[in-house]
């Protein structure tokens, strides 16, 4: 569940002036599932109008083709995002759609966002190794052993912070990679805390529900 997966060959494989064609009429893969689901989860009122699609530009990700933005980080960062739109709608939206304070005239895309959210989690809790050997890391498989949604959520609330951080920043999108090192760094103080024993217990699960 917590580490990088592959994409499945084949998910966007449709050749031709035909491949976004009545896509919802054929049979679809889970991944392809997946992202049909983030769309409707997102903009609910509005038909997607294919798999490879310039709408998808909308919802944050660099170009038509959403799979080209997966390749850093693999399906859990688009597990992450689907678990985010169903579990919080509210703050999936205000975050979409940029809700919250004054915003910066070069806003960070919501997608692409949200793939280096996953990144930056598995890296900080050293979910590629064996056995993590960071305290954050280690207090989170003790967080993991008792809800086994502790990772999607806790990458909802780190989501939450990095864009807390945006605001408070008054960051430009060329202030990204500061704004999530900053996101990390407070992460990793509340993961280290010794009374948090359930992912509810981090100061920064509130964020949730403003």
């Amino acid at each position: 569940m917590v580490g990088p997966r592959s994409w499945v060959g084949g998910l966007f494989n449709r050749s031709g002036n035909k491949r976004n064609e009545k896509f919802l009429d054929y049979p679809l893969n889970p991944l392809q599932e997946a992202l049909k689901a983030l769309w409707h989860a997102a903009f609910p009122n509005i038909a997607l109008k294919g798999l490879i699609s310039e709408q998808w530009k909308e919802m944050g990700w660099q170009g038509p083709n959403p799979s080209t933005d997966f390749r850093g980080c693999g399906y859990i960062s688009l597990e992450n995002l689907l678990f985010f739109s169903r579990t919080y709608p509210a703050s999936f939206h205000r975050l979409l759609f940029k809700q919250d304070g004054r915003r910066s005239a070069w806003e960070y895309p919501f997608a692409v966002a949200g793939i280096n959210v996953s990144f930056m989690l598995i890296q900080m809790l050293d979910l590629c190794s064996v056995k993590p050997r960071c305290l954050p890391g280690i207090n989170f498989v003790k967080l993991l052993g008792e809800d086994e949604e502790a990772f999607d959520v806790l990458y909802c609330i780190a989501f939450e912070m990095m864009d807390a951080q945006w605001l408070a920043m008054h960051a430009s999108y060329m202030e990204f990679n500061e704004v999530l090192q900053v996101t990390r760094t407070q992460l990793e103080r509340e993961l280290s805390l010794e009374d948090v024993n359930r992912i509810q217990d981090l100061p920064a699960y509130n964020l949730l529900y403003q």
